[in-house]
């Protein structure tokens, strides 16, 4: 198992090197790049990147020789391939670039938008398994009674809404019309003032409202998935021998079905990193949370590549080792599991 797992994690820098130079590509013959924004600045005079790279005036067409320092300036004077390891070589130094946009480096730009999605991510998480896993197996032993019927109602009601809409609602009632929860932010003016405590009570009070968006629809699968993997498991024959035995229905249940009916919840759990870092754009849009999704979907429309590259640098890598982690996870749960 051990080779296995060497295996996996020698696979992953060629994983990257093809995910990043597909996307690389792409960004090299997509429409709508820095370019033809320099030159749309440049007809209307708003400045911007072409007039700060060029010096163009307003209401004037850029010249041959702005087009080609402009090139230079955004790095698409080289043929795609070999722009692609110039841009390779500058991440193994650990240089993701500069935005195109803002002129800021992209490491920073992510560094300081990765631990306000991360807290929300790992909340999310912890309050989906909390929550989802007690219920699944009261759900479970319940099968087909009113508790059953009452909480496929709700959490299914909860599926059916997309977060964006819920944040919507909660933002216009809590917030706006109550007044109980403020309207945007991750933390309130005088954060980096409060207490300890005062300071997690600041964060849960302007979480509350976006977490909610972000566990409500997941709620219904996780469920789900454990109570029918739990169903599974409490009408096999081992779970009526050690009741046949003289084991109690509760510790058997506990002690044998629900560690097995876990497998398939384990082995989606590593997969959850990318959830941490990556947010929910819509949830973040409406709730004006500065969070890696909001970057990286302002990065598309703005057609910023390098946040793009770095962004999907810091997912790809994420999501390979959550595949690993959820292998350990799941071989670590049940022993009887080898990988070869």
């Amino acid at each position: 198992m051990r080779a296995y797992f060497l295996r996996r994690l020698l696979l992953i820098p060629p994983t990257l090197l093809a995910i990043t130079l597909v996307v690389f590509l792409i960004t090299r013959f997509a429409p709508g790049g820095p370019l033809e924004r320099a030159e749309m600045e440049a007809r209307v005079g708003g400045g911007g990147e072409g007039q700060r790279a060029s010096k163009a005036g307003s209401g004037t067409q850029l010249s041959q020789e702005q087009l080609a320092q402009l090139r230079g300036y955004y790095g698409f004077d080289l043929p795609p391939v070999q722009a692609y390891f110039r841009w390779l070589g500058r991440v193994a130094r650990g240089d993701l670039g500069s935005s195109t946009r803002y002129q800021t480096p992209v490491t920073q730009m992510i560094w300081e938008r990765i631990p306000v999605s991360a807290t929300y991510g790992l909340a999310a998480l912890a309050l989906t398994y909390a929550v989802c896993l007690p219920l699944g197996v009261l759900k479970a032993v319940r099968h087909r009674t009113l508790t059953d019927s009452v909480t496929s109602a709700l959490i299914f009601a909860g599926y059916a809404v997309p977060g964006y809409a819920l944040g919507s609602l909660l933002l216009v009632f809590f917030a706006g019309h109550l007044r109980w929860f403020p309207m945007s932010g991750f933390t309130g003016r005088d954060f980096a003032d409060l207490s300890v405590g005062g300071k997690f009570l600041d964060l849960l009070h302007h979480g509350a409202l976006p977490l909610a968006c972000y566990v409500v629809g997941g709620f219904a699968l996780t469920t789900m998935l454990v109570k029918n993997n739990l169903l599974d498991h409490l009408a096999s024959d081992y779970m009526r021998t050690c009741v046949a035995k003289g084991v109690s229905f509760r510790r058997a249940v506990f002690g044998h079905a629900f560690r097995n009916s876990l497998l398939p919840v384990v082995a989606t759990l590593g997969q959850g990193l990318t959830v941490i870092v990556g947010g929910s754009v819509l949830v973040e849009t409406i709730f004006d949370i500065n969070g890696f999704g909001l970057l990286g979907y302002s990065a598309t429309l703005d057609r910023d590549y390098p946040v793009m590259m770095g962004i999907l640098l810091v997912a790809a890598l994420l999501l390979l080792l959550g595949n690993i982690l959820s292998d350990i996870f799941t071989a670590l749960l049940d022993p009887r599991i080898r990988f070869n």
